[in-house]
């Protein structure tokens, strides 16, 4: 006897909670406020939905543009800093 509660109809209430298939190659964009622009620089997400080996492919050019920003990030540190500083009054 199974205890009470325990998954039964689960499947049933889940399945109307379960979000959409997202088809493939799809492409979500979204653009962040324009009042609210860090430093002038408009900022814009663009999110693919890709699946199996295109995915892992995705996921290397990804994480090269990472690596690729944070170096740039490291070389130009003391030019991010003091364009962030206030000028001495």
């Amino acid at each position: 006897m199974p205890a009470s509660g325990n998954g039964q109809g689960k499947d049933e209430t889940q399945a109307g909670n379960s979000p959409t298939p997202i088809p493939e190659s799809t492409i979500y964009a979204y653009n962040l406020d324009e009042t609210k622009v860090p430093g002038g620089i408009k900022v814009r997400w663009k999110i693919r939905v890709v699946d199996g080996p295109a995915a892992g492919r995705w996921d290397a050019r990804q994480a090269e543009a990472i690596l690729e920003a944070l170096r740039w990030t490291a070389r130009h540190q003391r030019q991010l800093r003091a364009a962030q500083t206030p000028p001495a009054p």
